[in-house]
């Protein structure tokens, strides 16, 4: 019963500390932003349609603190209980350092349920609902949702997407379909409709080039036979970061089929399912610097510590991506490495300590 009371109280401390972080990360970053998109502000869209667009963005953006705000919030929760030599009479209570970080991983778990919720089924649509709004505001009904545009390859056929609009209509699609190595047709149509379960191309322009000549033809209509279906172009368009889970993986699984690196859908996957190894590893790097070396110094320094970590994991993450496409490994060892090097650093620190 006390064991479990004392679970109970400090969870409590480092749940609580984590979400002041938080509310404290996501505030200043809601005024900066805001002072920044105030420039954005034309016709219909003003002051107060920012910060509307702004707040349903906040889903994104908590998830985007979460690691950092994980560590110092841990740092703050542990660091106070330290400073008032609560942790010391734990301790001299005969409670071992394990349990005691037991105690904190506790409520990391219940940070974690609510980060891949959200990271599976609420930012990826407030993202998307965000960006239709906003264009929108400043467009007009049917505007652009996204002006991301790319090339895309699917069998013989190459594409070139211009934008995809927030009723699915894509604007500006272009085709070139080759035989072996020769170029075999080249199409242009100003919009594709998908009505009824199949895409409608119109405004459509077809140059095909025979031997001898090229045969230019132009339809107000034509059909588009094609295995991309509005959610996948959703994928192909949008912004791969903001993309949940379950999308990124078949995002990666289409590029493969189309014989495409999918090093960038597949590094973003791993970042969101190792998510729990990530911040379980922070958490032990915050306990070390509590318990470790570090457990003499003032609390300020400590955080300051903990800031500069939590920067180096994140630019050594950053870093290691395009080192992933350049000397072919896997992405998810691009999210491991710095994952397994703040554990093992952790670890070392509260093994020393203990």
């Amino acid at each position: 019963m006390i064991a479990d009371r004392l679970d109970r109280y400090i969870a409590r401390n480092v749940l609580g500390a984590i979400l002041v972080v938080q509310v404290v990360l996501l505030g200043l970053d809601l005024v900066i932003t805001y002072i920044n998109d105030l420039g954005d502000v034309e016709g219909g869209y003003g002051a107060l349609d920012v910060l509307i667009y702004l707040l349903l963005r906040l889903p994104w953006r908590f998830y985007q603190y979460a690691p950092v705000g994980v560590l110092i919030g841990a740092l703050i929760g542990l660091g106070s209980m330290a400073s008032s030599n609560e942790l010391t009479v734990i301790r001299a209570a005969g409670r071992s350092l394990t349990r005691i970080l037991w105690g904190v991983m506790k409520p990391i778990i219940l940070v974690v349920v609510a980060l891949l919720a959200i990271a599976e089924f609420v930012s990826p649509h407030t993202e998307q609902f965000a960006a239709a709004w906003r264009l929108e505001q400043q467009q007009g009904a049917g505007a652009v949702l996204t002006e991301r545009g790319g090339w895309q390859r699917e069998g013989d056929s190459f594409y070139r997407f211009g934008a995809i609009r927030a009723d699915d209509t894509v604007l500006g699609v272009t085709r070139y379909r080759f035989d072996g190595h020769e170029l075999e047709e080249a199409l242009n149509a100003r919009r594709a409709v998908w009505q009824g379960g199949a895409w409608q191309l119109e405004e459509v322009a077809v140059t095909r080039f025979d031997e001898d000549r090229t045969r230019a033809s132009h339809y107000a209509t034509l059909p588009w036979e094609t295995s991309l279906s509005p959610a996948q172009l959703n994928r192909l368009l949008r912004e791969v970061e903001s993309q949940s889970p379950s999308d990124l993986w078949a995002y990666a699984r289409y590029l493969s089929d189309q014989g495409q690196q999918a090093t960038q859908p597949l590094l973003y996957f791993w970042q969101k399912v190792l998510l729990p190894l990530t911040l379980a590893s922070l958490v032990l790097v915050a306990a070390s610097f509590v318990f470790g070396p570090l457990r003499t110094v003032a609390a300020g320094t400590r955080v300051f510590y903990g800031v500069v970590t939590g920067l180096v994991f994140k630019y050594l993450q950053d870093l290691l991506a395009p080192a992933s496409t350049v000397f072919g490994f896997s992405p998810a060892w691009a999210v491991l490495t710095p994952t397994l090097f703040c554990a093992v650093l952790g670890l070392f620190l509260l093994r020393r300590s203990g």
